[in-house]
């Protein structure tokens, strides 16, 4: 996998990532890449310096700030894996549910919620959804290294596993109740629903509740990302 970007490239050596090659730009030094760079030789990762245009080509067009890695793909992670790290963490489970998002923008800035608001986990489908690609990893700014993500294959059976292991599931939908009066202390999963469709009806009746945020405005929905990290701050600010 091609990683790119200061902030993604520098989390991964900080998470002990696997690096084969890392590519700088030709002519372009500052102190954080003179850092990356010194961080490379240290790790004895062959370094080669491309031009801009290489670059850019490599990476897809996207903003790689000058730097990327060639590492070793990523490693998903099972749902033990997110209850033995909320165990560890001596807290009540916080896990995202993905229904069914396809664009990795978006499923790289609820990595970053998800991060920066305390999350054990994130589960997504093995079908219908985008995985971990270089675009969310740049969009997630690192924090897919140290995010869990499990890929399974059906969500409605993650979500009866979890309902089994005494997690309530609670859906991002409309009609339901609104963040701050649902009680999101306990062991809590919460289900982001497609940017096309929302979460899908089986998926949704079989969630404990519904979590609504109120809007105020014209249009009538928010951006998925926007949406979870709102239901994930709220999570968060209940439990600290």
């Amino acid at each position: 996998m091609l990683i790119y970007g200061r902030n993604p490239v520098g989390e991964a050596f900080r998470a002990g990532k696997t690096a084969e090659r890392i590519y700088f730009v030709k002519g372009e030094r500052d102190a954080r890449l003179s850092k990356l760079f010194s961080e490379a030789k240290d790790r004895r990762v062959p370094v080669e310096y491309v031009d801009r245009a290489v670059l850019d080509r490599l990476c897809g067009g996207g903003n790689h700030q000058g730097i990327a890695a060639q590492v070793s793909d990523f490693t998903y992670a099972s749902l033990d894996d997110i209850f033995a790290c909320a165990a560890e963490r001596g807290e009540k489970l916080l896990a995202v549910l993905l229904d069914g998002i396809t664009d990795p923008h978006n499923f790289g800035a609820i990595v970053r919620s998800a991060e920066c608001f305390g999350a054990h986990g994130i589960v997504i489908p093995s079908r219908r959804s985008v995985g971990v690609t270089d675009t969310v990893v740049k969009v997630a700014s690192g924090a897919t290294e140290h995010m869990l993500i499990a890929k399974v294959t059906n969500i409605n059976d993650a979500i009866r596993e979890l309902k089994e292991r005494n997690v309530w599931v609670y859906a991002c939908d409309f009609g339901g109740e609104a963040p701050k009066t649902a009680d999101l202390k306990d062991n809590t999963a919460i289900v982001v629903g497609s940017e096309g469709t929302g979460v899908h009806r089986l998926t949704r009746e079989l969630c404990d509740g519904v979590i609504t945020i109120p809007e105020y405005g014209k249009i009538n929905s928010l951006n998925a990302s926007v949406a979870a990290g709102i239901v994930l701050y709220e999570t968060a600010r209940q439990r600290k």
